[in-house]
């Protein structure tokens, strides 16, 4: 499995990722999807709908294996840049950025590997 980089500063992801969701995917997603996770990536506008980020994110690096993800609850305004470091322990880092671009990042860890 190829280690997956970010390519983008945090603020490269929240321009491209809020533009493509409010212009290309919100029209698509928002109707019966409130509360649900839409992973992005912001290079292709490939997107996936799913429960939760680290589902969404998977579904969408099976299509995508190559994908800069970016995360956002349906229908919320806070917003979640994805991506997967450390894939030998199946470790997924997260966060959520502000409108200031901090960030709070969180460390997920798939245990069904």
């Amino acid at each position: 499995m190829a280690v997956r980089q970010p390519r983008y500063s945090k603020e490269d992801f929240a321009q491209r990722g809020d533009l493509i969701y409010q212009t290309q995917i919100r029209p698509q997603v928002e109707l019966g999807n409130h509360g649900k996770i839409v992973a992005i990536d912001i290079e292709t506008g490939d997107f996936e709908v799913a429960n939760s980020p680290i589902l969404a994110v998977d579904r969408l690096y099976e299509r995508k294996p190559d994908a800069q993800p970016w995360v956002i609850r349906i229908g919320h305004k806070s917003r979640l840049p994805f991506w997967q470091s450390q894939p030998e322990k199946a470790r997924m880092m997260f966060g959520v950025v502000n409108n200031n671009c901090e960030a709070i990042i969180k460390v997920a860890v798939k245990s069904d590997l």
